[in-house]
């Protein structure tokens, strides 16, 4: 029972959601205690105060619950970065490259920063094709969210995923799940395979060795 309540008269929601009508406070309270539920005031400011009967506690839980769930489905923007030089060679770009697919993948954005050094500060044109390059390769995966910007030494790049965090936790998660059921299955079939050939026994039996013929005849056999 709620002990804020202190004006004559509530309207009354019953505990499914109907409304019972404006009644005097001391039957809300009444009607509440008669039923094993709590008169909660529900819009304070209306006039007069609404007020419906429920199971607080219950209600508190569930909405522990929704609020839990809601954050466990909260999906945060991380973003990743990769650090390049304009004359990288091909391997180095290629590993970058597949760090840059693995975060796609995973739904997060990717800011590629591309270092100057030097003369290579008044050859921006290099950064600017590396950065064209990359994001040609990771097209599938990924889009140019932030087109490549000279900041001060560096360039820098924005790349956002085509799929959402959640949607990419679950390919991830679906992907990890197959490749563990390759393995079980995988492992059963040679356990099977072990068995039959226990059970089936030896391959070969060895032939049973007869009593030589003596071919000397003077030797008693």
């Amino acid at each position: 029972m709620n002990d804020r309540i202190r004006v004559s008269e509530v309207r009354l929601v019953g505990p499914n959601g109907e409304t019972v009508g404006i009644v005097p406070t001391a039957d809300a309270l009444r009607l509440a205690q008669e039923a094993d539920l709590d008169l909660v005031e529900v819009a304070p400011m209306a006039r007069p105060p609404v007020c419906k009967l429920m199971d607080y506690g219950k209600f508190k839980y569930e909405n522990a619950q929704k609020a839990r769930e809601a954050r466990r489905n909260q999906t945060n923007v991380i973003i990743k970065e990769m650090k390049l030089r304009p004359k990288i060679d091909a391997h180095d770009y290629e590993t970058k490259k597949g760090h840059v697919v693995r975060f796609l993948k995973a739904g997060d954005k990717v800011k590629i920063t591309i270092m100057f050094r030097g003369r290579e500060q008044h050859r921006p044109e290099l950064g600017f094709r590396l950065l064209q390059r990359l994001a040609e390769d990771v097209t599938d995966l990924g889009f140019v969210e932030s087109s490549p910007k000279q900041d001060g030494r560096n360039m820098v790049m924005v790349l956002g995923p085509h799929k959402k965090k959640a949607d990419a936790k679950v390919d991830v998660q679906a992907a990890k799940d197959a490749r563990t059921a390759e393995r079980a299955a995988a492992e059963a079939e040679e356990q099977a395979e072990r068995e039959a050939a226990h059970a089936a026994g030896p391959v070969a039996q060895k032939k049973e060795r007869g009593r030589s013929e003596n071919l000397d005849p003077e030797i008693d056999a």
